[in-house]
């Protein structure tokens, strides 16, 4: 009898009955691979899922208690979970390949380890004396610590209920494979199948899982959508190549907040802390240099001072370039726009380079000021005088806007020595400023540029 073939996008999950160059459903080129149909079984498999009660019942009546949460033994990355690992909760975490999420997986189990209960090191990627040469660079040594080699799901849901132990780590989620479902480890079904059976095993077990998944080349994590919504947590591990720091972020946390952040350095002996990243991230800043300036972005509770720095130089091309580096592209091109419109600089012609040092992402528009400072710098060639910090959004019409928790700026940047800010004006009415710190309150671009400049 001729089995019967389906082909799958490996990004999103159409299923077709042929092949097609172009996935209908994601629009990705080239990403349907042939695979056998599933036959479906005569008797309807029960998975197990955590649901108990069948019945429903008020919502007011429900018994709620708090999780007893358990700590990594590093403080970054307990600041990203929002206090540690709950029992039974599912973190995904994703990054580019040589970032370095094998290395924070191993040192956190390896502080786990110090408990009296025993935690388990699941790799398909690489063989236990391979593991052993990074841990003992880490100095990853605790007894209670333990490594299987496996990338079948069923021995990996064997060792878990022999072992039993407090917290499961599986590097990479893309290497297991079920033999009951057909293709290859990575594919589509082998992902979901993977994520969803260890998933609802480490819930009814009390086990805390850590899954690690690759990303693709648009920086998503590789594998179905499925997967983020099946676990509890998704991190992402970010840096940029030739940096020494790692930014930990969360995009989806059901046990904290979403906005908090947990920044590393990659160092001969694995991740260190860093506990003052404002301090790290200025202290090659330049002196006395245009196009350079200070500002603050709010990154969960943590104010993060970093430097702006851009450059403006005459284009020899029809159409200049635009090129930027932690800041989203799109909204330095709107604030360019602002600047010639409302601020009276012409850079039609000019290339522009805008690039927040050491390899951090800003997203938030606090940050727009201080585009807009270092771009009007580097296009009159004088510098910004080095002890002022700028915030404040930008709109269209060149008008600041007031953005949240300006205290918290503020206090960061007068324990860095900062002597002058220039703030959004309905910030500064509202604020009492930090001993030796003077706020400049402006309303528009051009009265933020008279000032500095």
């Amino acid at each position: 009898m001729k089995k019967k073939s389906r082909f799958v996008c490996q990004s999103c999950g159409t299923v077709t009955p042929k092949w097609v160059g172009r996935c209908p459903g994601c629009q990705a080129w080239d990403s349907l691979v042939e695979e056998q149909e599933i036959e479906e079984p005569k008797h309807p498999r029960h998975l197990g899922g955590v649901a108990t009660h069948w019945k429903p019942v008020p919502l007011a009546e429900v018994v709620g208690h708090e999780q007893q949460r358990r700590q990594t033994g590093i403080s970054e990355l307990d600041r990203v979970l929002g206090g540690g690992l709950v029992p039974g909760q599912a973190v995904l975490i994703g990054g580019d390949p040589g970032v370095g999420k094998s290395t924070l997986v191993l040192q956190a189990l390896s502080q786990l380890a110090q408990t009296k209960q025993p935690v388990l090191y699941a790799t398909g990627e690489e063989s236990p004396q391979q593991v052993k040469l990074r841990a003992d660079r880490l100095s990853a040594h605790a007894p209670g610590l333990l490594i299987s080699a496996v990338n079948e799901l069923d021995a990996v849901e064997e060792a878990l209920r022999q072992v039993r132990p407090a917290v499961l780590a599986v590097d990479s989620i893309q290497t297991l494979y079920s033999p009951q479902l057909n293709g290859a480890p990575g594919s589509v079904g082998q992902v979901r199948e993977c994520s969803a059976r260890l998933v609802m095993l480490c819930k009814r077990e009390n086990v805390s899982l850590l899954l690690v998944g690759h990303v693709t080349k648009d920086g998503a994590l590789a594998g179905p959508r499925v997967m983020e919504h099946v676990v509890d947590t998704v991190l992402y591990f970010e840096g940029e190549r030739g940096v020494p720091f790692r930014v930990l972020r969360a995009v989806k946390n059901r046990f904290g907040s979403t906005n908090e952040v947990g920044v590393f350095e990659m160092a001969g002996r694995g991740l260190a802390e860093v506990k003052n990243p404002s301090e790290l991230f200025l202290a090659e800043r330049p002196v006395g240099q245009s196009g350079s300036v200070v500002t603050v972005s709010l990154e969960g509770s943590r104010p993060l001072l970093l430097e702006v720095q851009a450059l403006l130089t005459p284009s020899g091309f029809a159409t200049p370039r635009r090129t930027t580096l932690g800041v989203d592209p799109n909204r330095v091109a709107l604030l360019a726009a602002v600047l010639e419109k409302k601020g009276g600089m012409d850079l039609l012609g000019m290339d522009l380079f805008v690039n927040i040092a050491g390899g951090v992402r800003v997203s938030e528009p606090a940050a727009d000021l201080g585009v807009v400072l270092a771009l009007a710098s580097s296009m009159t060639d004088k510098a910004i005088e080095p002890h002022t910090l700028v915030f404040g959004e930008v709109g269209l019409t060149g008008e600041i806007r007031a953005v949240s928790q300006p205290d918290a700026r503020l206090a960061e940047a007068a324990k860095m020595g900062f002597t002058r800010a220039l703030v959004p004006r309905a910030n500064a009415q509202k604020i009492t400023a930090p001993k030796g710190l003077r706020i400049d309150g402006v309303r528009s671009i051009d009265e933020a540029i008279d000032k500095v400049l």
